[in-house]
């Protein structure tokens, strides 16, 4: 016997990465030194820091997965793969560097994966980070036929003087929440339940989605805040504190951001309610609470800015081409989110 006939095709997994290497190079940045397929990435620290601090977030995609792996579809779930890491990192005001995947699979279908790797970089460009490396494991027996999983790595850097942490949230601040692509990568049990238990396909078409298919709508990426929220630091846009709007909506991320003996009351009318949520609510019969504490219902992102700062901040994200919504106001509290749904 040999490895081969064990189910691991090891010049499979070498040819692998010299089909990918040349989208890993589009993403390099000046710091980055050697090349792939080492053991290990180099990246060298950027200059102009006085006090550097290095800032890293891990995370996945959960079950969004098992919709692409159904529709067989994989070139948006390495953009989710990113956005998670990325947009954590984010909200203390780093930069993100460098980003690292690992990538398990039963069997190595070298198209299905390139796919994956195309949406890595997608996310890496889109976050200005490099694809600093990776690891592809071929795990016989592990996996059902067809299918993988992803994680992501994330680092990135801040001047230690200047990295959000709370402390410079003020009582009157205002929530400015940004808004999301849709449902992005949390919530996905639910979302397959629903559909399941109400006899959708994923190809049906709902009138509410004027067109498009059940799969289209929720295959949608997450969005990347990265360099619109750098750029609005960068033109001295006072930003005290912000949230990653991810699983447990936001009665469970916002207070993330707060200092102590503060809350956020948020008013729930401020912005409008994406049909993709509308309709898993109506179709799945959720309660209202339920739906802020599983979705981000419209928000993928919140910056907290003084109120004076608050039609400049709208303006710049305007700018952008990023809805943006005044959606709340930091309050003396205990660490909560008061006006949602209970």
């Amino acid at each position: 016997m040999d490895y081969r006939e064990a189910g691991v095709d090891v010049e499979a997994g070498r040819a692998f990465v010299q089909r990918i290497r040349s989208m890993v190079d589009s993403t390099t940045r000046p710091e980055v030194l050697g090349n792939v397929g080492g053991f290990s990435g180099l990246f060298q620290l950027p200059v102009g820091y006085r006090e550097p601090v290095l800032v890293s977030g891990t995370d996945g995609v959960g079950t969004k997965l098992k919709l692409a792996h159904t529709l067989d579809r994989h070139d948006t779930v390495g953009i989710d793969l990113v956005a998670m890491c990325v947009n954590d990192v984010l909200t203390c005001g780093a930069e993100p560097l460098f980003f690292l995947d690992y990538l398990a699979t039963g069997k190595l279908n070298s198209e299905q994966l390139a796919q994956v790797v195309t949406g890595i970089t997608d996310g890496c460009k889109q976050a200005g980070c490099a694809l600093l490396g990776g690891e592809t494991a071929e795990m016989p027996g592990f996996y059902q036929s067809g299918e993988y999983d992803l994680a992501g790595f994330c680092v990135g850097i801040g001047e230690k003087s200047a990295l959000l942490d709370g402390s410079q949230v003020q009582v009157g601040d205002v929530a400015i929440g940004l808004a999301s692509q849709g449902v992005h990568s949390n919530g996905f049990s639910l979302v397959r339940k629903i559909v399941g238990d109400r006899g959708y396909d994923w190809g049906d078409r709902p009138a509410i989605f004027d067109g498009k298919t059940l799969g289209d709508v929720l295959l949608t990426p997450t969005q990347i805040y990265v360099k619109p929220i750098l750029g609005a630091l960068k033109q001295g846009i006072p930003i005290h504190g912000m949230a990653h709007i991810t699983g447990g909506g936001l009665p469970e991320n916002l207070p993330r951001c707060l200092g102590a003996g503060q809350s956020i009351a948020v008013e729930s009318s401020a912005w409008n309610v994406q049909p993709v949520f509308q309709w898993l609510a109506a179709e799945g019969n959720v309660s209202p609470r339920s739906m802020f504490h599983t979705f981000n219902m419209g928000i993928g992102f919140v910056v907290l800015v003084p109120a004076v700062q608050v039609t400049t901040t709208m303006q710049y994200f305007a700018d952008q081409n990023i809805a943006a919504f005044a959606i709340g106001e930091v309050i003396a509290g205990n660490g909560g989110v008061v006006g949602l749904p209970e």
